[in-house]
Protein backbone atom coordinates (compact mmCIF):
# COMPACT_ATOMS: atom_id res chain seq x y z
CA UNK A 1 0.00 0.00 0.00
CA UNK A 2 1.35 3.08 -1.11
CA UNK A 3 0.51 6.68 -0.19
CA UNK A 4 -0.58 10.20 -1.70
CA UNK A 5 -0.54 13.67 -0.62
CA UNK A 6 -2.45 16.23 -3.44
CA UNK A 7 -0.80 19.75 -2.36
CA UNK A 8 -0.87 21.35 -5.50
CA UNK A 9 -3.04 24.35 -6.93
CA UNK A 10 -2.60 27.93 -6.48
CA UNK A 11 -4.91 28.03 -3.29
CA UNK A 12 -7.00 30.96 -4.50
CA UNK A 13 -9.45 31.06 -2.13
CA UNK A 14 -6.58 31.75 0.84
CA UNK A 15 -5.29 34.88 -1.04
CA UNK A 16 -3.81 36.88 0.59
CA UNK A 17 -1.89 34.61 2.53
CA UNK A 18 -0.85 32.17 -0.83
CA UNK A 19 0.21 35.42 -2.52
CA UNK A 20 3.68 34.50 -1.31
CA UNK A 21 3.53 30.54 -0.67
CA UNK A 22 1.62 27.45 -1.20
CA UNK A 23 -1.00 26.93 1.20
CA UNK A 24 0.05 23.30 2.60
CA UNK A 25 2.73 25.23 3.83
CA UNK A 26 0.67 27.62 5.87
CA UNK A 27 0.62 26.70 9.44
CA UNK A 28 -2.65 24.84 11.07
CA UNK A 29 -2.35 25.78 15.04
CA UNK A 30 1.39 24.51 15.76
CA UNK A 31 2.19 22.63 12.37
CA UNK A 32 2.14 23.30 9.24
CA UNK A 33 -0.75 22.33 7.46
CA UNK A 34 1.00 19.60 5.25
CA UNK A 35 2.48 17.87 8.11
CA UNK A 36 -1.22 16.53 9.20
CA UNK A 37 -2.18 14.20 6.14
CA UNK A 38 1.30 12.66 6.04
CA UNK A 39 1.20 11.75 9.80
CA UNK A 40 -2.78 10.60 8.98
CA UNK A 41 -0.79 8.22 6.55
CA UNK A 42 2.13 6.81 8.62
CA UNK A 43 -0.66 6.23 11.68
CA UNK A 44 -2.27 3.82 9.43
CA UNK A 45 1.64 2.24 8.69
CA UNK A 46 2.26 4.07 5.25
CA UNK A 47 6.09 4.26 4.29
CA UNK A 48 5.88 4.75 0.81
CA UNK A 49 4.55 8.42 0.21
CA UNK A 50 4.54 10.83 -2.22
CA UNK A 51 3.82 14.39 -2.34
CA UNK A 52 2.44 16.17 -5.44
CA UNK A 53 2.52 19.74 -5.23
CA UNK A 54 2.40 23.01 -7.79
CA UNK A 55 2.57 26.87 -7.89
CA UNK A 56 5.35 28.58 -7.10
CA UNK A 57 6.73 26.83 -4.17
CA UNK A 58 7.88 23.13 -5.00
CA UNK A 59 10.97 23.70 -3.94
CA UNK A 60 10.00 24.96 -0.46
CA UNK A 61 8.25 21.46 0.39
CA UNK A 62 11.46 20.08 -0.41
CA UNK A 63 13.35 22.22 2.48
CA UNK A 64 10.58 21.16 4.86
CA UNK A 65 10.14 17.59 4.64
CA UNK A 66 13.08 16.38 3.03
CA UNK A 67 13.40 12.79 3.02
CA UNK A 68 10.62 12.49 5.37
CA UNK A 69 13.18 11.81 8.67
CA UNK A 70 11.02 13.54 10.67
CA UNK A 71 8.21 11.57 10.20
CA UNK A 72 10.14 7.90 10.52
CA UNK A 73 10.47 7.75 6.96
CA UNK A 74 13.24 6.68 4.75
CA UNK A 75 12.89 8.81 1.88
CA UNK A 76 10.02 11.36 0.48
CA UNK A 77 8.78 11.27 -3.13
CA UNK A 78 7.32 14.30 -5.08
CA UNK A 79 5.88 15.53 -8.07
CA UNK A 80 4.82 18.40 -9.45
CA UNK A 81 1.44 19.50 -10.73
CA UNK A 82 1.42 22.37 -13.68
CA UNK A 83 -1.47 24.94 -13.26
CA UNK A 84 -4.52 23.47 -12.09
CA UNK A 85 -5.79 20.67 -13.48
CA UNK A 86 -7.90 19.58 -11.08
CA UNK A 87 -7.11 16.86 -8.19
CA UNK A 88 -7.42 13.70 -10.91
CA UNK A 89 -4.95 15.88 -12.90
CA UNK A 90 -2.81 15.56 -10.39
CA UNK A 91 -3.26 12.00 -9.14
CA UNK A 92 -2.49 10.85 -13.03
CA UNK A 93 1.09 12.07 -12.32
CA UNK A 94 1.36 9.03 -9.53
CA UNK A 95 0.89 6.54 -11.94
CA UNK A 96 4.71 5.73 -12.38
CA UNK A 97 4.83 5.77 -8.40
CA UNK A 98 2.03 3.42 -7.61
CA UNK A 99 3.31 0.99 -10.09
CA UNK A 100 0.21 -1.03 -9.79
CA UNK A 101 -0.10 -1.17 -5.77
CA UNK A 102 -3.44 -0.02 -3.97
CA UNK A 103 -3.07 3.57 -3.47
CA UNK A 104 -4.77 5.68 -0.19
CA UNK A 105 -5.00 9.51 -1.34
CA UNK A 106 -5.01 12.23 1.23
CA UNK A 107 -6.12 15.67 0.04
CA UNK A 108 -3.05 18.07 1.56
CA UNK A 109 -5.61 20.18 2.97
CA UNK A 110 -7.65 17.68 4.77
CA UNK A 111 -7.66 17.02 8.22
CA UNK A 112 -9.05 14.53 10.59
CA UNK A 113 -9.46 13.21 13.87
CA UNK A 114 -9.85 9.58 13.33
CA UNK A 115 -7.20 6.99 12.79
CA UNK A 116 -7.87 5.49 9.36
CA UNK A 117 -6.20 2.53 10.30
CA UNK A 118 -8.96 0.40 10.39
CA UNK A 119 -10.57 1.82 6.96
CA UNK A 120 -7.14 1.05 5.22
CA UNK A 121 -7.66 -2.37 6.71
CA UNK A 122 -10.73 -2.72 5.00
CA UNK A 123 -9.93 -1.60 2.05
CA UNK A 124 -7.26 -4.22 2.28
CA UNK A 125 -9.89 -6.75 2.47
CA UNK A 126 -11.71 -5.93 -0.84
CA UNK A 127 -11.48 -7.78 -3.84
CA UNK A 128 -10.87 -4.91 -5.72
CA UNK A 129 -12.13 -1.28 -6.42
CA UNK A 130 -12.23 2.09 -4.10
CA UNK A 131 -13.27 2.49 -0.86
CA UNK A 132 -14.39 6.68 0.48
CA UNK A 133 -15.25 8.10 3.76
CA UNK A 134 -17.82 10.54 4.21
CA UNK A 135 -18.60 12.80 6.87
CA UNK A 136 -22.27 14.43 7.75
CA UNK A 137 -21.48 18.19 7.61
CA UNK A 138 -23.83 21.64 7.84
CA UNK A 139 -22.71 22.77 4.12
CA UNK A 140 -22.36 19.68 1.97
CA UNK A 141 -22.98 21.90 -1.40
CA UNK A 142 -18.96 22.81 -0.61
CA UNK A 143 -18.53 19.11 -1.23
CA UNK A 144 -19.35 16.08 -3.03
CA UNK A 145 -22.30 14.94 -2.06
CA UNK A 146 -23.42 11.21 -2.42
CA UNK A 147 -26.33 9.99 -3.02
CA UNK A 148 -27.25 6.67 -1.04
CA UNK A 149 -28.98 4.02 -1.19
CA UNK A 150 -29.50 1.59 1.12
CA UNK A 151 -25.65 0.42 1.94
CA UNK A 152 -24.28 1.46 -1.29
CA UNK A 153 -23.54 4.83 -3.27
CA UNK A 154 -25.77 5.93 -6.11
CA UNK A 155 -23.90 8.36 -7.35
CA UNK A 156 -21.98 11.74 -6.42
CA UNK A 157 -22.47 15.31 -7.32
CA UNK A 158 -19.90 17.69 -6.97
CA UNK A 159 -20.73 21.03 -5.21
CA UNK A 160 -24.62 20.37 -6.07
CA UNK A 161 -26.73 23.99 -5.42
CA UNK A 162 -29.07 21.44 -4.12
CA UNK A 163 -27.61 18.08 -2.04
CA UNK A 164 -29.06 15.00 -2.05
CA UNK A 165 -27.92 14.25 1.42
CA UNK A 166 -26.28 15.74 4.20
CA UNK A 167 -22.91 14.35 3.74
CA UNK A 168 -19.68 14.92 2.02
CA UNK A 169 -17.11 12.80 0.52
CA UNK A 170 -13.91 13.77 2.44
CA UNK A 171 -10.48 14.12 0.87
CA UNK A 172 -9.48 10.42 1.61
CA UNK A 173 -9.54 8.38 -1.21
CA UNK A 174 -8.58 4.55 -1.59
CA UNK A 175 -8.15 3.14 -4.97
CA UNK A 176 -6.52 0.04 -6.59
CA UNK A 177 -4.62 0.13 -10.14
CA UNK A 178 -7.73 0.99 -12.22
CA UNK A 179 -7.86 4.68 -10.81
CA UNK A 180 -5.23 5.86 -13.51
CA UNK A 181 -7.30 4.42 -16.04
CA UNK A 182 -10.43 6.49 -15.57
CA UNK A 183 -8.27 9.47 -14.87
CA UNK A 184 -6.86 8.82 -18.36
CA UNK A 185 -11.03 8.54 -20.22
CA UNK A 186 -11.81 11.90 -18.42
CA UNK A 187 -12.70 15.02 -19.90
CA UNK A 188 -12.65 18.60 -18.30
CA UNK A 189 -15.57 19.60 -16.18
CA UNK A 190 -17.30 22.97 -16.41
CA UNK A 191 -14.58 24.22 -14.18
CA UNK A 192 -12.00 23.13 -16.69
CA UNK A 193 -10.71 20.95 -14.81
CA UNK A 194 -10.32 16.95 -14.07
CA UNK A 195 -12.69 16.23 -11.36
CA UNK A 196 -12.13 12.86 -8.52
CA UNK A 197 -15.62 12.80 -8.53
CA UNK A 198 -15.95 11.84 -12.07
CA UNK A 199 -13.09 8.84 -11.00
CA UNK A 200 -15.55 8.02 -8.00
CA UNK A 201 -18.22 7.95 -10.09
CA UNK A 202 -16.37 5.61 -12.51
CA UNK A 203 -16.17 2.87 -9.83
CA UNK A 204 -20.08 3.84 -8.85
CA UNK A 205 -20.85 2.67 -12.32
CA UNK A 206 -18.73 -0.74 -11.92
CA UNK A 207 -20.43 -1.33 -8.69
CA UNK A 208 -17.01 -1.50 -6.92
CA UNK A 209 -17.22 1.62 -4.76
CA UNK A 210 -17.68 1.19 -1.01
CA UNK A 211 -17.77 4.01 2.06
CA UNK A 212 -17.34 3.98 5.73
CA UNK A 213 -18.40 6.91 7.67
CA UNK A 214 -15.77 9.27 9.99
CA UNK A 215 -17.00 8.99 13.50
CA UNK A 216 -14.03 12.39 14.74
CA UNK A 217 -14.16 15.49 13.12
CA UNK A 218 -12.89 16.34 9.73
CA UNK A 219 -12.50 19.40 8.04
CA UNK A 220 -10.79 20.80 5.59
CA UNK A 221 -8.31 24.52 5.45
CA UNK A 222 -8.76 25.62 2.06
CA UNK A 223 -10.62 28.88 2.99
CA UNK A 224 -10.09 31.43 5.58
CA UNK A 225 -12.96 30.26 7.50
CA UNK A 226 -12.18 26.72 7.69
CA UNK A 227 -8.43 27.26 7.85
CA UNK A 228 -9.45 28.90 11.34
CA UNK A 229 -11.71 26.67 12.18
CA UNK A 230 -9.19 23.55 11.69
CA UNK A 231 -6.66 25.52 14.15
CA UNK A 232 -9.46 25.56 16.46
CA UNK A 233 -10.16 21.55 15.70
CA UNK A 234 -6.20 20.56 16.48
CA UNK A 235 -6.20 23.11 19.56
CA UNK A 236 -9.01 21.89 21.02
CA UNK A 237 -7.71 18.39 20.64
CA UNK A 238 -4.19 19.37 21.75
CA UNK A 239 -5.57 20.53 24.92
CA UNK A 240 -7.36 17.52 25.73
CA UNK A 241 -4.74 15.31 25.20
CA UNK A 242 -2.84 17.04 27.59
CA UNK A 243 -5.55 17.34 30.04
CA UNK A 244 -5.98 13.05 29.30
CA UNK A 245 -2.23 12.80 30.31
CA UNK A 246 -2.20 15.09 33.41
CA UNK A 247 -5.19 12.89 34.96
CA UNK A 248 -3.50 9.44 34.63
CA UNK A 249 -0.20 11.08 35.74
CA UNK A 250 -1.94 12.23 39.02
CA UNK A 251 -3.97 8.76 38.97
CA UNK A 252 -0.72 6.48 38.90
CA UNK A 253 1.06 9.06 41.46
CA UNK A 254 -2.01 7.60 43.71
CA UNK A 255 -1.58 4.36 42.61
CA UNK A 256 2.41 4.33 43.70
CA UNK A 257 1.36 6.07 47.20
CA UNK A 258 -1.28 3.66 48.25
CA UNK A 259 0.87 0.79 47.25
CA UNK A 260 3.87 2.07 49.02
CA UNK A 261 1.41 3.20 52.30
CA UNK A 262 0.52 -0.62 52.07
CA UNK A 263 3.91 -1.85 51.89
CA UNK A 264 4.60 0.27 55.07
CA UNK A 265 1.73 -0.83 56.99
CA UNK A 266 0.95 -4.56 55.85
CA UNK A 267 -2.55 -3.39 54.90
CA UNK A 268 -4.00 -1.86 51.67
CA UNK A 269 -5.75 1.33 51.96
CA UNK A 270 -9.79 0.94 50.59
CA UNK A 271 -10.41 2.70 47.67
CA UNK A 272 -10.75 5.98 48.20
CA UNK A 273 -9.04 6.43 51.21
CA UNK A 274 -7.33 9.00 52.00
CA UNK A 275 -3.57 8.32 52.63
CA UNK A 276 -2.28 9.75 55.80
CA UNK A 277 0.87 12.62 55.72
CA UNK A 278 3.80 11.66 56.86
CA UNK A 279 4.23 13.39 60.60
CA UNK A 280 0.45 13.43 61.24
CA UNK A 281 -1.30 11.55 64.60
CA UNK A 282 -3.09 9.13 61.93
CA UNK A 283 0.38 7.68 60.30
CA UNK A 284 2.07 7.94 63.79
CA UNK A 285 -0.20 5.53 65.14
CA UNK A 286 -0.53 3.31 62.71
CA UNK A 287 3.30 3.04 62.21
CA UNK A 288 3.15 2.50 65.61
CA UNK A 289 0.38 -0.55 65.77
CA UNK A 290 2.06 -1.89 63.11
CA UNK A 291 5.18 -2.88 65.19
Amino acid sequence: MKGIVLAGGLGTRLKPLTKVTNKHLLPVYDKPMIYYPIETLVRAGIRDIMIVTGGNCGGEFLRLLGNGHEFGLKHMNYAYQQGEGGIADALALCEHFAAGERIVVILGDNLLEDDITPYVRRFERQASGARVLLKEVPDPHRFGVPEIRGERIARIEEKPLHPKSSYAVTGVYMYDHRAFGFCRELQPSNRGELEITDVNNAYIADGDLYYDMLSGWWTDAGEIASLFHAAQLVAQQRRSAVAADAYNGSTARADGLRRSFSESSGEPPIDGQSIPKVGSSQATATAEDAS
